[in-house]
């Protein structure tokens, strides 16, 4: 360890920076590649956190020219990026930008990517380093996966490393994550699979885990003992746009409920781990999600809906039967709605409540615990009518940040006690603002740093925790509709009523 304790290598404090190295990206023609992969990049380099000879190679089906993939990636950069556009920095990165056209099918293209590889190690000092970046629909992967290995961009020489970068949905069922696990694990050792949550790279979401075990004030009544129930919940104020090639036949419960809010789920329920290196993260999210277990009957314990017209954001919207591109007799559900269980020690008996939805009241990511209420309150019934259970709410978007709300007696001469709220706010007390999710996990990529990464072992436990209840879907037909800019269907509050609770409306 170094003497001075501002050069420590250990110190997180210190900004990482990645080492050589370029990202190869597949699909860059793509939304995902326009609005979040490149402006990030950019800003990693913007914020100085990427080596000076860094470099990007787009491949994509179009004919295009060297010129013509720079101007895309500007025109991307100036729209979306999160700092501000600096010209000395973007003629460097700049630089660095290749372009590959050709099919993922086409030995032609890809012998022409591994030349440009080979080129940028020798006039850009990339020293052999690449990770490369699949935002493509899953049905490619097979096809590049086996281009890559095939033409020897797979294997990284003496001292260098090569990585993939996958995009959920990771398969459609249990059955086809496990087939896409065994066809990348076959060419990429389990070590450099990062398989891309997105929602893990926000800030909120880490700060779950500083909220529960850098504090002893909320540790405590983690359990059973106090917490009646948690709900989890992604809604959008949004249809579904121009996704309906991809979002058609998957919906909302593969869409989100099987990777980003089971994850979620994952960080609120489990144990402390021994540090916060990778294996060990990995490890206490696999045994909540190995422990998870759905109640016996699914028709009181879970709910789908489908969004018809309404009013949302002040505008008259189409339903989703009537959205370009969409089968008019799909069955597709645009909301979806479970009861889950968590048989361990600390939470047996306390129900978690996952819902998400498009076309909702209004667009918001939370996590709500809520407490049980005090086993005796030593006032009048009239004093207390207006007060609810406590509740720690965490806000991943918007307004990143956490609310407690608890009772406190109302200014006056008698005893009236109602609900009040407690706000942290990320934007009011810290001045450096959050960076883009995408920021934080692809330069954790190039640094080969994988904590927020889920392995396959915990993609496959969700598949395992979500089919039966597809399952159950499929045999039921059509989904319950709902009316736009509402907060679902009738079925998921009657869901809730059964256990004597009700939804938040944020």
């Amino acid at each position: 360890m170094s003497d001075n304790p501002l050069r420590d290598p250990q110190d997180r404090r210190l900004p990482r920076i990645a080492g050589p190295c370029g990202l190869v990206l597949f699909g860059v023609t793509g939304d995902l590649s326009r609005r979040k992969v490149m402006p990030a990049i950019y800003d990693l380099a913007n914020r100085g956190l990427l080596p000076p000879g860094f470099s990007l190679v787009g491949f994509a089906r179009r004919d295009w020219a060297e010129q013509d993939f720079e101007q895309i990636v500007h025109d991307s950069v100036k729209e979306h990026a999160r700092t501000e556009f600096r010209e000395e920095v973007w003629r460097q990165l700049a630089a660095g930008f290749r372009f590959v056209p050709g099919d993922f099918d086409d030995d032609d293209a890809f012998d022409a990517l591994r030349r440009t590889v080979q080129e940028l190690d020798d006039v850009r000092g990339t020293g052999g380093n690449y990770a490369f970046y699949l935002a493509i629909p899953p049905g490619f992967f097979a096809n590049v996966i086996n281009q890559l290995k095939q033409h020897g961009l797979a294997d990284a020489g003496p001292g260098s490393w090569r990585r993939v970068v996958v995009e959920k949905p990771f398969g459609h069922d249990l059955t086809s994550a496990r087939e896409l696990n065994q066809m990348i694990d076959e060419v990429f050792p389990s070590g450099t699979v990062f398989r891309i949550d997105h929602y893990l790279g926000k800030e909120t979401v880490q700060n779950i885990l500083a909220m529960r075990f850098a504090n002893n004030l909320f540790e405590p009544v983690w359990n059973s003992h106090y917490v009646d129930h948690v709900q989890i919940t992604m809604a959008e104020d949004i249809g579904i746009g121009g996704r309906a090639g991809y979002y058609d036949g998957i919906g909302a419960a593969r869409d989100v409920i099987q990777n980003h809010l089971l994850q979620l789920l994952a960080l609120v329920a489990m144990e402390d781990p021994v540090s916060f290196d990778a294996d060990s993260l990995r490890l206490e999210k696999q045994k909540v999600l190995e422990s998870v277990v759905l109640p016996r009957s699914l028709d009181r314990a879970t709910a789908r809906g489908q969004y018809v017209a309404g009013w949302a954001g002040g505008e008259k919207v189409i339903g989703y039967l009537d959205e370009d591109g969409i089968d008019p007799a799909s069955t597709t559900e645009t909301y979806a709605a479970v009861r889950l269980g968590v048989e361990t020690r600390r939470w047996a008996g306390v129900p978690f409540y996952l819902r998400a939805g498009k076309r909702l009241g209004r667009r918001v990511t939370e996590v709500a615990v809520v407490f049980k209420r005090a086993p005796h309150l030593p006032f009048s019934a009239t004093a207390t009518e207006e007060l609810t259970q406590n509740a720690l709410v965490i806000r991943v978007q918007p307004d990143e940040g956490m609310t407690i709300r608890f009772g406190a007696k109302v200014p006056g001469t008698t005893m009236e006690i109602r609900d009040v709220n407690m706000d942290f706010v990320y934007g009011g007390s810290f001045t450096e603002s959050s960076p883009e999710a995408y920021e934080r996990l692809i330069l954790d990529v190039l640094l080969g740093d994988p904590p927020l990464f889920p392995r396959h072992e915990e993609v496959e436990l969700s598949w395992r925790i979500l089919d039966p209840v597809l399952d159950h879907w499929a045999r039921k037909g059509t989904p319950e509709p709902y009316e736009s800019g509402t907060w679902g269907p009738a079925s998921a509050d009657a869901m809730l009523a059964r256990d004597g609770r009700v939804w938040r409306r944020p």
